[in-house]
């Protein structure tokens, strides 16, 4: 493959596509070796091999096509808001940055509850333009080009054409902050939820963003996510005809925190009953 920097989009894609299935699967092949665990140091110690490992991982397979290429990962970043809003402001402007979440949804790893995925976005100059969110267990590779589409397993995919939000499935996530962010999303929890159809919380945002571009869900906000989270799934999301911005309604870029992502047509519904509940993190 060519290496220099006139490679073109599809060979950042094929990169990504490849990268992702790999560390995929070794995710899903060390998810049998949790069955022997009992403490739970023991499972932070495979959380923690885990996550290190995927992330280096992909980081070796990207640096052998793309030595230049400057690499944000989850494990890279220390813990908290400040430090992961710190790193994307820090690197924001490279010329090519890959965002890494080398698994998103560590929790249901922990518990094999098969909701987990490797989340690859490539961005230039802060915009997001190679979108990959991989599901090993139900081998699913959702795809995204800037300007070109979203696609899983190499069929387009459309965003949900619900225009009422009590016709809409609506996900979110539960804050690991349980002091001030928590708090916010469970009122607006309380306030979605009697509208909507139905809310769900499947433990991972960037498999919330995917199905939001694959029509399976209407709608997903969060509040408190970082730039790893989101950057994949925002450009899915965009591809397939969506909308995503913050919980206020300003556009989407790689600072995001607080984030809404729908079909387009239940974002007013959604932001306007957010914002009616003091529920936008803002």
């Amino acid at each position: 493959m060519d290496r220099d920097h006139s490679v073109g989009s599809k060979s950042f894609t094929a990169v990504a596509i490849n990268t992702a299935a790999k560390a995929g699967e070794w995710i899903k092949m060390k998810q049998g070796t949790h069955a022997s665990l009992s403490q739970k140091s023991s499972s932070h110690d495979l959380v923690t091999e885990v996550d290190k490992g995927s992330e280096t991982m992909i980081r070796n397979l990207i640096k052998t096509y793309f030595p230049d290429h400057a690499f944000l990962g989850e494990e890279g970043v220390a813990p908290g808001a400040e430090a992961s809003a710190r790193a994307i402001r820090e690197m924001q402007d490279e010329e090519y940055l890959w965002i890494v979440d080398p698994i998103d949804g560590t929790t249901n790893f922990v518990h094999g509850f098969p909701y987990f995925v490797v989340s690859i976005a490539l961005a230039r100059r802060g915009e997001v333009i190679v979108g990959v969110i991989y599901d090993p267990n139900r081998d699913e590779m959702f795809v995204a080009e800037k300007g070109k589409g979203a696609y899983l397993r190499g069929k387009p995919i459309r965003v949900s054409s619900e225009e009422r939000l009590g016709d809409a499935l609506i996900a979110t996530g539960f804050p690991s902050d349980t002091v001030s962010t928590l708090p916010v999303n469970l009122r607006g929890l309380q306030a979605v939820a009697p509208i909507a159809r139905n809310v769900r919380s499947a433990g991972s945002a960037a498999l919330h963003l995917a199905y939001v571009a694959a029509g399976r869900l209407s709608g997903f906000w969060e509040l408190g996510l970082n730039s790893w989270d989101l950057a994949a799934g925002a450009l899915l999301v965009q591809e397939a005809g969506g909308r995503v911005t913050d919980t206020r309604g300003e556009p989407y870029s790689l600072s995001v925190r607080h984030v809404l992502a729908t079909n387009g047509l239940v974002h007013g519904e959604l932001l306007q009953t957010l914002a009616d509940a003091e529920a936008t993190g803002f």
